[in-house]
C-alpha cells in the first residue's frame, strides 16, 4: 500500500507533526541552554533525584506484585458483574488525580475513616503524608493498569496448555510453575518499566502528599524553583534531569514489553482445571474493588453534602476548566487527525514517531521551556490557559494516535481503490469517507483528552496567577487552606464533569456512526 497513489494527501498530518515536534523539541532545546546556565546541583537537588527514584521504584513493585492475584483471580473466575469490573478498572486512567488524593484522604488520612475505626480501639491514626502516602496514591492509579496487563497475558495463554497439563496430571502448583510463571517473566518486565516511567513524572501526587524536604520529587522540585526561588536556571537543569530519566524509562519499558508469546492456540475459551482456593480469588478480587471504589464512594458522600454550597470562586473555576479542555480537544483532533492518516498510508512513519514524542517529555519540562521562551516578550500569566491547553494537547496525543491511527489504515485500505476508480478528489474522501467512519475514534479520543485536560494539575500551577485557577487548581487551593468541605463539593463536581464530558463526546461519536 506503500508505495501506491492514495485518495488522502499527507501534508496536513506532516504539517502537524512537524508542529508538534517543534514544540516539544524547541523547548526541550530551550531548557537545555538554560541550564547551562546553572550553578550545577546542590544537596536537595540530589534528595529529589534519590527520592524521585525510590518511589517510583516502590511504587512499580506495589503496584505489579499486587496485581498478580488479583489478575490471576480474574483470569479463572466467572462471575455476574465480572466485565463490569473490569471495564471499571480503566476509570483511573482518566480520574482527575486531586479527585482520588482527596478520596484517599477522607478514608487513609488522619481524620479519615480507617483512623476513626483505629481511633476507636485506642490505635494510632494513619500518617498518609510522605513516601507512604505518595506510593499509597500511586498504587491507587496504577494497580488497575498492572492487573490489566497482567490480565492480559494470562488470556493470550492458549487454553490447550491447560488441557495438556491437565491430561499429563499437573495440579495446581505445576501449572503455575510450568505455563503462568514463564508468563509473567514475560509480562512483568514490561509492566513495571511502564508504571515506573509513569511514576517519574507523578506531580499533583506529591504536590499533595509529598511536598516536604524529605518527600520532594524533581517534578515538584521544578514547580517549587519557580515559585518560590524563581531560579529558571536550576528549574531547566532540573528539568533536563527529568528529561533524561524519562527518556531511558521510556526506553526501557519499550525494550521489556517486546518478547515472545505462547504461540497460537484454537481459539478455545479458556478453561482452568488446577481450580485453585474460590475464595482466595474472592478475597483478592473483593480486596481490589473494595480498595478502589472505597475513596470514590467517599467523594460522593462527602462532596453531596457540600455540592449545593460551593462558594462562586469553584463555579468560576469549573467554567474555566470546561474552557481549557474544550480548547485543548479541538487542538487535539487537529493534530491528531490529520496526523492518524498521514500515518495510515505507511510512507510517513517519521509523523507517528513526532506524535509519541509526549511520551519522552513531562508536561512541566515543556512549560518550563515555554515560560522561558514567553517570559521576555509577555507576562506567562496572560498566556496560561491557551498555553495550557496547548500541553493538555500534546501529553494527550500519543493516546490519541493509538486509537485513531489503525482505524485510519483500515479504513483508507479498505475505500482506497473504489476513491481512485471514482477519481474522488483527496477533500471529499477525507470528509465523506476517513471522518464519517472514524467517528467511534474520534468521539472516544476526543472524550479521553477532554477528560485528561478538565482532571489536569500540572502547567497551570507553573503560569497560573492568584486570579486564574481551574477546578483542579482551586480545590488543590481549597485543601491548603484547610477547606475540606469546599473542597468535597468541588472534587464532586470535577468527576462529574470529567466524567460526563467523557461519556458525552465519547457517545456523541458513536451516535449514529453506523450510518
Amino acid at each position: 500500500m506503500a508505495g501506491r497513489t492514495q485518495p488522502v494527501s499527507s501534508w496536513p498530518g506532516i504539517s502537524a507533526a512537524a508542529l508538534v515536534a517543534a514544540l516539544i523539541l524547541g523547548t526541550l532545546a530551550t531548557v537545555g541552554l538554560r541550564a547551562e546556565t546553572s550553578g550545577g546541583f546542590n544537596p536537595s537537588d540530589w534528595a529529589a533525584l534519590r527520592f524521585t527514584l525510590l518511589q517510583a521504584t516502590l511504587s512499580a513493585a506495589f503496584s505489579s506484585i499486587l496485581a498478580i492475584p488479583v489478575a490471576r483471580a480474574l483470569a479463572r473466575r466467572r462471575f455476574r458483574g465480572r466485565r463490569v469490573l473490569i471495564a471499571l478498572l480503566g476509570a483511573p486512567f482518566i480520574l482527575p488525580v486531586i479527585v482520588a488524593i482527596l478520596g484517599l484522604l477522607q478514608v487513609f488520612g488522619r481524620s479519615g475513616w480507617i483512623s476513626d475505626v483505629l481511633g476507636v480501639f485506642g490505635l494510632t491514626p494513619i500518617q498518609i503524608y510522605g513516601l507512604h502516602g505518595v506510593v499509597l496514591a500511586h498504587v491507587f492509579f496504577n494497580l488497575p493498569l498492572a492487573t490489566r496487563l497482567i490480565l492480559q497475558g494470562w488470556q493470550e495463554v492458549p487454553a490447550e496448555r491447560f488441557r495438556l497439563a491437565a491430561q499429563l496430571g499437573c495440579d495446581g502448583m505445576a501449572m503455575f510453575r510450568l505455563i503462568e510463571l514463564p508468563m509473567l517473566r514475560r509480562v512483568l518486565p514490561g509492566v513495571l518499566a511502564v508504571i515506573f516511567a509513569i511514576c517519574l513524572t507523578s506531580f499533583a501526587v506529591a504536590l499533595t502528599l509529598g511536598g516536604g524536604p524529605r518527600a520532594t520529587t524533581i517534578e515538584l522540585a521544578i514547580y517549587q524553583a519557580f515559585t518560590y526561588d524563581f531560579d529558571l536556571g536550576r528549574a531547566a537543569l532540573l528539568s533536563a534531569l527529568q528529561l533524561a530519566l524519562t527518556a531511558a524509562a521510556a526506553l526501557a519499558a519499550l525494550k521489556f514489553s517486546r518478547g515472545d508469546g505462547f504461540g497460537l492456540g484454537l481459539n478455545r475459551a479458556i478453561r482452568r482445571w488446577d481450580g485453585g482456593t474460590p475464595l482466595l480469588d474472592a478475597f483478592w478480587i473483593i480486596a481490589a474493588a473494595t480498595f478502589l471504589l472505597l475513596p470514590l464512594a467517599s467523594v460522593v458522600i462527602s462532596g453531596a453534602l457540600g455540592l449545593f454550597e460551593l462558594p462562586t470562586l469553584v463555579f468560576r473555576a469549573a467554567a474555566t476548566s470546561i474552557l481549557v479542555a474544550t480548547i485543548s480537544t479541538m487542538l487535539l483532533l487537529l493534530l491528531a487527525v490529520p496526523m492518524a492518516v498521514s500515518a495510515a498510508t505507511g510512507k510517513y512513519g517519521i509523523v507517528e514517531l513526532c506524535g509519541i514524542l509526549g511520551l519522552a517529555a513531562s508536561p512541566l519540562v515543556i512549560g518550563t521551556g515555554l515560560f522561558i521562551l514567553i517570559r521576555p516578550v509577555a507576562n506567562p500569566a496572560m498566556l496560561a490557559l491557551p498555553v495550557t491547553a496547548l500541553i493538555n494537547a500534546v501529553m494527550a496525543l500519543p493516546f490519541a494516535l493509538r486509537i485513531l491511527v489503525p482505524a485510519a489504515r483500515d479504513t483508507i485500505e479498505r475505500h482506497r481503490r473504489l476513491a481512485l476508480s471514482l477519481d474522488m478528489n483527496k477533500r471529499t474522501f477525507f470528509t465523506r469517507i476517513i471522518v464519517m467512519r472514524l467517528r467511534p475514534q474520534i468521539g472516544f479520543a476526543a472524550g479521553l483528552a477532554a477528560a485528561l485536560s478538565m482532571g489536569d494539575l500540572g502547567v497551570i500551577a507553573l503560569f497560573a496567577d492568584a486570579q486564574i485557577a481551574t477546578l483542579p487548581l482551586q480545590i488543590y487551593r481549597l485543601m491548603g487552606a484547610y477547606q475540606m468541605q469546599a473542597a468535597a463539593g468541588g472534587a464532586l463536581l470535577l468527576l462529574l464533569l470529567s466524567m460526563g464530558v467523557f461519556w458525552i463526546l465519547d457517545r456523541g461519536g458513536r451516535w449514529h456512526a453506523e450510518a
